[in-house]
């Protein structure tokens, strides 16, 4: 009997999981079933459940349920600990494992995808809400020279960086409002807030990009995202959204699962084309 996952979410008819994981399942010959998981708003340990009755092995977790990920699953990864979310649960027999795969997927984007260092780099991570939190710790591991969290309100801000020093003692780790960024410059800004989804941008001032900066956004779509279009004109020196996270985080999911590592930058590829 061929095993079954499948992404939980709502809304989740837009998820481009199906595509990757069978880009993955046929590029590494693993035999699998990837399908679309609707859940009701209040209904996510219901359905999670049923799948799991059904004979389900695993599944990838979307907005708005990653919260509630996490308190179900009985073993959690550092990862998930750290981000107190889970987007990718293991169904074992002693129990529900629950990984954060998210943060690793945008490190391993920019190092090895895009060849963009972190590492001794000027950071701004833009947001302070769950996708900032999901992050922080694997681009707190990365050994940025300093990373800010710029946020509209400083105190959710100051919030995530009391939470993330002390496993970082000797990072430079700030909080800031968008205002007081003024007079600042980053060789990496990332922007983790989903104001793109609307078609805004945070508001962030000029001057931000440092020369030979790199513009990311976790958001992705047709053509430039608003903020990297702002990043262009800016003077950001490199742009990117955020498909190949995407990727990157379910290539890790997918390992968790089956033990092996499937290849993403064929599948970054053509799920660009699909767009």
């Amino acid at each position: 009997m061929t095993d079954r996952y499948a992404v939980v979410g709502n809304p989740v008819a837009h998820s481009k999981s199906p595509l990757i994981h069978a880009e993955f399942a046929r590029q590494t010959g693993q035999h699998i079933e990837y399908g679309l998981l609707l859940a009701p708003l209040d209904g996510f340990r219901a359905t999670v459940e049923a799948f799991r009755r059904s004979g389900g092995k695993g599944l990838n977790v979307t907005l708005p349920f990653k919260p509630e990920a996490f308190a179900l699953a009985d073993e959690r990864s550092e990862r998930a600990l750290a981000a107190e979310a889970v987007n990718t649960l293991k169904f074992e027999e002693r129990g529900v494992f629950g990984d954060n795969t998210d943060g690793v997927g945008l490190v391993r984007d920019l190092q090895t995808n895009l060849a963009v260092p972190i590492a001794g780099k000027r950071v701004l991570l833009m947001g302070a809400g769950g996708a900032a939190q999901g992050v922080l710790h694997p681009l707190l591991a990365s050994s940025p020279a300093i990373l800010v969290i710029g946020n509209r309100t400083l105190d959710r801000a100051q919030r995530l960086v009391e939470r993330f020093r002390p496993p970082f003692p000797g990072r430079s780790l700030q909080a800031s409002s968008y205002a007081a960024l003024g007079g600042q410059a980053f060789d990496l800004v990332i922007n983790a807030t989903s104001a793109s989804l609307s078609g805004g941008c945070p508001d962030l001032p000029a001057g931000a990009f440092a020369p030979g900066s790199v513009a990311y956004d976790m958001m992705y779509g047709q053509g430039l995202t608003p903020f990297l279009a702002l990043a262009r004109r800016q003077g950001a020196a490199r742009v990117s959204d955020g498909i190949g996270m995407l990727v990157e985080q379910a290539a890790e999911s997918f390992f968790i699962w089956r033990g092996v590592r499937p290849l993403a930058v064929p599948v970054i590829e053509k799920l660009r084309q699909a767009l």
